[in-house]
């Protein structure tokens, strides 16, 4: 039997410039960093006991977390539900709040706030993104300026009133490689040798 927030997370909405740094990251993991750390793999193979080998004992284990990694992000990405927070809306798709909003509201002791509607994927807290399926988002959900929504929260329950909803490109922070990351060297011009 499923729940509603089961069926909900079958589809991954997700804003284009979130579906961007998912394939970025995929990008990354298939073209440098499986082959580099399988490379290592292979060294540490050929050096003898593989039992007593860190190299080859840490290499297998890092290729495990990079094939989980690829496994889930191509599932995101194949489920990924594209909604662009750009695009032309009319009637009550342009004045509520819904997937993609950016909303400005007031809280019960009077503090202006700014969030922005996101994917799973996309949750960035110093930008104020948030989930659609966060318990904040939750309670914007289809509300328009001038609005009272109650919030339900763990640390308690607030009145929000909404001031304005507006549709605009959300900036999501492109991937960037981690540092330590254990990725193939980048391709170096070649050097002429005399011989």
């Amino acid at each position: 039997m499923s729940t509603p927030i089961a069926k909900e997370l079958v589809k991954n909405y997700i804003t284009p410039g979130g579906l961007q740094r998912l394939r970025d990251e995929l990008r990354l993991l298939l073209t440098r960093e499986r082959p580099a750390v399988t490379e290592v793999v292979a060294w540490a193979a050929g050096n003898g006991d593989r039992s007593e080998n860190a190299d080859y004992q840490y290499g297998k284990r890092r290729l495990r977390q990079i094939d989980g990694r690829i496994r889930f992000l191509t599932k995101r990405i194949d489920a990924a539900h594209v909604v662009d927070p750009e695009s032309p809306r009319s009637g009550r798709a342009a004045t509520q709040v819904f997937f993609g909003a950016t909303v400005r509201y007031v809280n019960d002791a009077g503090s202006e706030q700014v969030v922005s509607v996101v994917g799973a994927d996309e949750v960035d807290l110093d930008r104020r993104h948030i989930s659609w399926l966060s318990p904040l988002a939750r309670a914007l959900m289809k509300s328009g300026p001038g609005d009272r929504v109650a919030l339900h929260a763990p640390a308690g329950s607030e009145d929000l009133r909404i001031v304005e909803v507006r549709y605009e490109r959300i900036p999501v922070q492109p991937f960037t490689e981690p540092s330590g990351a254990e990725s193939a060297p980048k391709a170096r011009p070649r050097t002429s040798r005399s011989t």
